[in-house]
C-alpha cells in the first residue's frame, strides 16, 4: 500500500505557494543611497546642470550659492507606471535660508534631458512631469500661498494640491536637515506626502493626500525619477544627503477594498452599482481551489497517520491472541478398564 509523506508534500507544495505570492507582489526596481560615494553611484545616477557630489560623497549639492542656478539628481534607469504599479520613496535634504525656489521630487518622461532649461526646477512646459515641490518662494503667478509650502504639481507649476507649512511648525529654508516620505498607491490611486525633521520617524498623518491615476499620465511609457532644485534670483543652496526608492507591482485582487477617496475628503458616499471583473473572479476561483486542495492534503495526512496507527495496534493485538508460531502438544497413553469385566 502506498504511503503518504508529509515532508515530501511540504517540500513540493509550500515553495510553489510562496513563489506564487512572491511573483504577485515582487519589487521591480529599487535603490537606496545612504551617501553618494562616487565609486558606488557612477553607473546609477546622473547629474544635470550645477549638481555636484560634495563633502567626499556625503551629499549631492544641487545648487551652489549662485543666482539662477539649477541642478538635477536623477536615477538613470527608467521604469513604467502601469495600472498596478505603486512606489514609495524617502530622502533627506536641507535648504539654506534664502528665498529661492527650493527643491522638488520629480518624475520625468523619457527624453527629458534635452528639454531641461533654467526655469523653476529646470522644468519647461515641454515636459509632462509630476512634481512634489518643497517651495521656499511665493510666486503669485502660480498661486503660491507663501514662501514655505509643499505642493503637488501635475504637468504645471500651478500646484494641484498645496499645503502651507506654517501650521505644521516646519520651515523649509532653515538650513536644518529634513526628511520627506512620498507614497503612491496604485490600488487607491492616491499620492501622499509626509515631512519631518531628519531624526524623527514618519508622522502618522500626511501633509498632502491627492487622488491621481499615474498609469494614465504617461500611458505606460518609460519614466525616470529625480530630485531637482533651482535658486531663482538668490544664492540659495540645496543639498540631498540620502535617497531611497522602491517600485512594486501588486495585483488588485491581492488587496483588500481600498478606502474611498471621497471619505478622506469628507464627501458623502452614495451607493454605486458594483461591477465584477472576470479576471478577479477567475483569480478568486484559483485561489479558493488552491486553499481547498491544501486543506485536503492536510486531512489526508492526518487520516493516513490515524489509519497507520490503528492498523499497527490491531496487528499487535491479533498476534497476542493468535500466535503465529506452532505450539508443542504432548500425548499420554491412557488405559480404559471396563468395570463390567471385573468381578
Amino acid at each position: 500500500m502506498a504511503t503518504f509523506s508529509f515532508p515530501s508534500f511540504s517540500s513540493t507544495v509550500f515553495p510553489l505557494v510562496f513563489w506564487f505570492l512572491a511573483l504577485s507582489a515582487k519589487p521591480i526596481s529599487s535603490f537606496s543611497f545612504q551617501d553618494f560615494q562616487k565609486t558606488s553611484v557612477d553607473s546609477e545616477i546622473a547629474l544635470y546642470g550645477d549638481a555636484r557630489i560634495s563633502n567626499d560623497g556625503s551629499s549631492v549639492t544641487l545648487t551652489p550659492p549662485l543666482a539662477s542656478s539649477f541642478g538635477l539628481l536623477a536615477y538613470n534607469r527608467g521604469f513604467r507606471l502601469l495600472e498596478a504599479t505603486s512606489f514609495s520613496t524617502d530622502f533627506s535634504f536641507s535648504i539654506s535660508p534664502d528665498n529661492g525656489d527650493g527643491l522638488a521630487l520629480v518624475v520625468l518622461p523619457n527624453g527629458f534631458a534635452s528639454k531641461l532649461d533654467s526655469s523653476v526646477f529646470g522644468l519647461s512646459r515641454k515636459i509632462l512631469f509630476l512634481g512634489v515641490e518643497f517651495d521656499t518662494s511665493m510666486d503669485e503667478n502660480v498661486g503660491d500661498p507663501n514662501g514655505n509650502h509643499v505642493g503637488i504639481d501635475v504637468g504645471s507649476l500651478v500646484s494641484a494640491s498645496v499645503r502651507n507649512l506654517s501650521s505644521a511648525n516646519l520651515l523649509l529654508n532653515s538650513g536644518v536637515k529634513l526628511r520627506s516620505w512620498i507614497d503612491y498607491n496604485a490600488n487607491s490611486k492616491r499620492l501622499k506626502v509626509w515631512l519631518g525633521k531628519l531624526e524623527s520617524s514618519r508622522p502618522n498623518d500626511p501633509i498632502l493626500s491627492y487622488p491621481i491615476d499615474l498609469s494614465k499620465m504617461w500611458k505606460g511609457e518609460e519614466v525616470f525619477v529625480g530630485i531637482s532644485a533651482s535658486s531663482g534670483n538668490s544664492s540659495q543652496t540645496s543639498s540631498v544627503y540620502s535617497w531611497s526608492f522602491r517600485l512594486r507591482s501588486v495585483p488588485n485582487w491581492l488587496h483588500s477594498q481600498p478606502v474611498d477617496p471621497r471619505r478622506e475628503r469628507g464627501e458623502p458616499l452614495r451607493m454605486q452599482k458594483s461591477s465584477v471583473c472576470p479576471l478577479t473572479v477567475l483569480a478568486g476561483v484559483i485561489f479558493s481551489t488552491g486553499c481547498l486542495a491544501l486543506m485536503a492534503f492536510v486531512f489526508l495526512f492526518v487520516w493516513a497517520i490515524f489509519v497507520a496507527r490503528h492498523t499497527t495496534v490491531a496487528a499487535a493485538a491479533t498476534e497476542e491472541e493468535y500466535p503465529k508460531f506452532p505450539v508443542d502438544f504432548r500425548y499420554q497413553k491412557i488405559d480404559v478398564v471396563d468395570t463390567k469385566d471385573v468381578k
